[in-house]
């Protein structure tokens, strides 16, 4: 009995393949086309205060949102200017999981930083 299955599975396999006298030249074989919509993206700003180091900040820019020294330090310093800096673009998933990151991560070093999400 599996055999005979086996048998109308393949020659159905066989039939797909090759030119069927089913299918004429005038047939229209459509294509889908899957587009895949990219997320909103939000900014993530970082603030001054007059408690926060310098070096905190360099340091959160760097091992949070991965920026390398030299970027790091150029935030810091218009953050420190400025009053504010625009530190990254990104889901809005990933925006608040950084800003979780900074707060918990300042909270333990008694530090007010306060850093926000709004959309780009």
């Amino acid at each position: 009995m599996k055999q005979c299955g086996s048998y109308f599975l393949i020659k159905a396999v066989q039939d797909f393949k090759s030119p069927s006298k089913h299918r004429s030249d005038t047939d229209v074989i459509t294509e889908t086309k899957i587009q895949v919509k990219q997320p909103k993206l939000y900014t993530v700003i970082m603030y001054n205060d007059n408690y926060t180091t310098m070096d905190f900040v360099v340091y959160v820019l760097v091992e949070i949102f991965q920026h390398n020294i030299d970027k790091a330090y150029q935030l810091m310093m218009q953050i420190h200017e400025s009053g504010q800096a625009a530190v990254a673009l990104l889901p809005y998933d990933l925006a608040e999981m950084k800003v979780d990151e900074v707060t918990v991560l300042a909270e333990q070093e008694s530090y007010p930083l306060l850093t926000t999400i709004e959309p780009a």
